[in-house]
């Protein structure tokens, strides 16, 4: 009597599926960050964030040196500046902020919180983040005053922000009213203040903060119900 023969041809389907299923399920080895946890994780290159809109984790930066050198920075005109209500925001293909490995939840008391101070020590010297502003402004194709302009920490140092990671970094123009001339002064700086006093009075969380901000500085008060 003859037989047909199954077994082997079962066999290998089920090797190709298995070995299909196998590699589906592969990723990258790099940490990211999820409620309360941070990180590395880079921008894509080829994504379709908005401007303003850093969906997804925080990257986290190398944190603090003892001896910072010029960042390289994205390529000229390849990013593109955002606004919510008239208030400019960055590209967050090109500056979706990045954290401090050296600050976190649990030690901000003795971070960001100390008495004292803490952002003194750990900032970069005018000689690098000066070299480091030109080139972003050529990077978001900005003409205007670099005088007026502030090269801002997306994600600002009392809040943990990486001091020199250059996806935390981006030259931040003039806010609507501002006087040409009286040099940086802008309502994103106030916004970090307040949200540096509820994250060492508890009302938000580090990681709740810095994911605020990342996402549009101008909304993060509100988002967090601080507003």
């Amino acid at each position: 009597m003859r037989r047909t023969v199954l077994a082997r041809p079962v066999l290998a389907v089920a090797t190709v599926l298995l070995a299909a299923a196998v590699a589906g399920c592969a990723h990258t080895s790099g940490k990211t960050t999820g409620s309360g946890d941070r990180a590395s994780a880079g921008a894509s290159a080829g994504g379709s964030q908005a401007a303003g809109d850093a969906a997804g984790p925080l990257a986290e930066g190398p944190g603090p040196k003892s001896h910072y050198t010029v960042a390289s920075q994205p390529a000229a005109d390849s990013c593109h500046y955002g606004n919510d209500d008239g208030q400019p925001l960055p590209d967050a293909r090109c500056t979706p902020g990045a954290v401090s490995p050296a600050v976190t939840q649990a030690d901000i008391g003795d971070t960001i919180c100390r008495k004292g101070g803490y952002t003194g020590g750990i900032r970069p010297p005018a000689s690098v983040t000066d070299a480091e502003k030109r080139k972003n402004a050529a990077s978001y194709d900005y003409t205007g005053s670099l005088h007026d302009a502030e090269y801002d920490h997306l994600i600002s140092l009392e809040l943990g922000g990486d001091p020199n990671d250059p996806r935390n970094l981006w030259v931040e123009p003039p806010s609507p009213g501002h006087k040409p001339g009286a040099g940086p002064n802008n309502p994103k700086d106030a916004v970090e203040t307040r949200l540096h006093t509820a994250v060492c009075g508890g009302q938000v969380t580090l990681a709740q903060a810095q994911q605020a901000i990342a996402s549009d500085w101008v909304t993060a008060e509100s988002r967090l119900g601080l507003k």
